[in-house]
C-alpha cells in the first residue's frame, strides 16, 4: 500500500485485529453483491469505503424516482439510468482505488455459478425468493460464503451462510420452496433505516468472514424489530434433508 492507501485505511489499520496485513487482505478479495437497491446500496458502499479491492454489483434495473427513499447509490439525477450504473459512479466516488465490475442482468443459473465461482464472497441482497434460492444453490455448489439480507416494513433479519463448514445451513433449511413469505417492499412497504442497518450489518459481516474475525452469524439468524428497536437471535440447524445442502 502506498501513503495516500494507508492513510485512507488508517482507522481500519489502528485496528490490531485488521493491521497492514488484514487492509492488504481486503484489497486483494473479490465480492459479489447481487442487487443495486435498498440493501445493496449501504453494504456496497461500506464495502467500497472500507477498501475490498473488486466488488462485482448485478442488478438488471434502472433507477426510478420511488427508488431514491432508501437505495442510496442512487440520486436523483440518476432517474431513468441502470442501477449499475449509478452504482459504479458512486462506489469510484467513495473510492478510485477499488475495481467495480457491472453485470446488468437478472443472472440466470450458468451465469450466476460462473460469478460465484469468481469471488470470495456472495451479499444477497436481492428482493425475490427464486433469485434467493439460486443464489443460495449456486454458494452451496462453489463453497462459497453467502451473507444473506432481507427487510420489510419495519422488520429485518441477516445470517450467514459457510458451506464449507459441515454444520453450516443454507437459505434452502431455512425456507422452502413454494412455501416462503409473500413479503416484498412493493407490496408491503418498508423504512428506509431499516434497510439501512441491515445493508451496512451485511457489510460488517463479510468482512469479518474474508478477515476470519470473531464469530460469524452462521447458524444463527438475526432478527430485527424497528418498531420496537428489538433484536432477537435464532439458532438455525442444518436440515440432514435438506435437497440442496445436505450431503
Amino acid at each position: 500500500m502506498d501513503d495516500e492507501q494507508l492513510l485512507r485505511y488508517s482507522r481500519q489499520i489502528l485496528l490490531p485485529s485488521i493491521g497492514t496485513e488484514g487492509q492488504q487482505k481486503l484489497g486483494d478479495s473479490c465480492v459479489l453483491v447481487i442487487g443495486a437497491g435498498g440493501l445493496g446500496s449501504p453494504a456496497a458502499m461500506y464495502l467500497a469505503s472500507a477498501g475490498v479491492g473488486h466488488i462485482v454489483i448485478a442488478d438488471d434495473d434502472e433507477v426510478d424516482l420511488s427508488n431514491l427513499q432508501r437505495q442510496i447509490l442512487h440520486g436523483n439525477d440518476d432517474i431513468g439510468r441502470p442501477k449499475v450504473e449509478s452504482a459504479k459512479d458512486t462506489l469510484l466516488a467513495l473510492n478510485p482505488d477499488i475495481r467495480v465490475t457491472t453485470v446488468r442482468a437478472r443472472v440466470d443459473n450458468e451465469q450466476l455459478t460462473r460469478l460465484v465461482t469468481q469471488a470470495d464472497l456472495v451479499i444477497d441482497a436481492s428482493d425475490n425468493f427464486e433469485t434467493r434460492f439460486a443464489i443460495n444453490r449456486a454458494c452451496v455448489s462453489q463453497q462459497t460464503p453467502l451473507v444473506s439480507g432481507a427487510a420489510v416494513r419495519m422488520e429485518g433479519q441477516l445470517t450467514v451462510f459457510l458451506p464449507r463448514r459441515q454444520d453450516s445451513p443454507c437459505y434452502r433449511c431455512l425456507y422452502r420452496e413454494g412455501e416462503e413469505p409473500d413479503q416484498t417492499c412493493t407490496d408491503n412497504g418498508v423504512l428506509a433505516p431499516i434497510v439501512g442497518a441491515i445493508g451496512s450489518l451485511q457489510a460488517l459481516e463479510a468482512i469479518k468472514v474474508i478477515l476470519e474475525l470473531g464469530e460469524s452469524l452462521c447458524g444463527r439468524l438475526l432478527v430485527f424489530d424497528g418498531l420496537y428497536h428489538e433484536w432477537r437471535v435464532v439458532k438455525l440447524s442444518k436440515d440432514p434433508a435438506c435437497p440442496v445442502c445436505a450431503s
